[in-house]
């Protein structure tokens, strides 16, 4: 019995036919479709549906960049800000340890040899405005000086060492006092102070305690 066949007679009482329609998978779903007639309207309300789709990913796609270009003027907005609450002491910090770090990793650490501050300190005549004071401290050796710059002026760089340790003691005059503080980053201290009409900034990878009385012996003598 073929299938159109079972589908045509299956409203007759025949158990062949019935049995036919049980075991054919085509015939079963053919008896137990279920078909509904599509309301009115429904058509014309899919047709709106797609043509309202084809115009929102446009006013999504506006409001995006509108988003990006907000977020990318708040972000620069909030790093000028950052950028202006660094205070000058702490600018002057991070040019002290980078002047510090290229000496360490370079070739340029000593303008001067000696460990003779009579022989430093005259070095240093006509190369900037001022006279540093080169001292001989107990405990530490001096090995030099170096010129060096900041804020577009020269400074004098005085190069003193303990146990294979370099401290850099950077040197240059100021019209103001600036507050002394004790900074630490990546395993370098420093400490600044002002006297005598100049700012002194030291800078070591020395033990907090020992830069402390490397300072300490400094100012007495000067």
């Amino acid at each position: 019995m073929s299938c159109e066949t079972g589908r045509t007679l299956m409203d007759k009482d025949d158990p062949a036919l019935a049995e036919h329609v049980q075991s054919c998978l085509s015939c079963a779903i053919g008896a137990n479709a279920l078909y509904y007639e599509a309301p009115s309207g429904l058509e014309e309300k899919i047709r709106r549906s797609l043509r309202r789709e084809t115009t929102v990913p446009s006013f999504w796609r506006i409001s995006a960049i509108a988003a990006s270009v907000l977020l990318v003027a708040s972000f620069a907005g909030n790093l000028k800000l950052l950028t202006s609450r660094t205070s000058p002491q702490q600018l002057t910090a991070r040019n002290i340890l980078s002047a510090h770090i290229r000496s360490l990793t370079g070739t340029h650490l000593l303008d001067v040899t000696s460990t003779d501050q009579h022989t430093v300190k005259p070095w240093f005549n006509g190369k900037v405005d001022f006279s540093p004071p080169v001292e001989t401290i107990n405990g530490f050796t001096l090995l030099g000086g170096r010129l060096e710059y900041f804020d577009d002026r020269p400074a004098a760089a005085l190069i003193y060492g303990r146990n294979k340790h370099i401290i850099n003691l950077f040197t240059w005059p100021s019209a103001v006092r600036a507050p002394e503080a004790t900074l630490t980053s990546n395993g370098f201290h420093m400490e600044n102070w002002t006297a005598g009409g100049l700012t002194f900034w030291a800078v070591s990878d020395l033990n907090e305690a020992e830069l402390h009385q490397f300072i300490a012996l400094y100012r007495t003598q000067h």
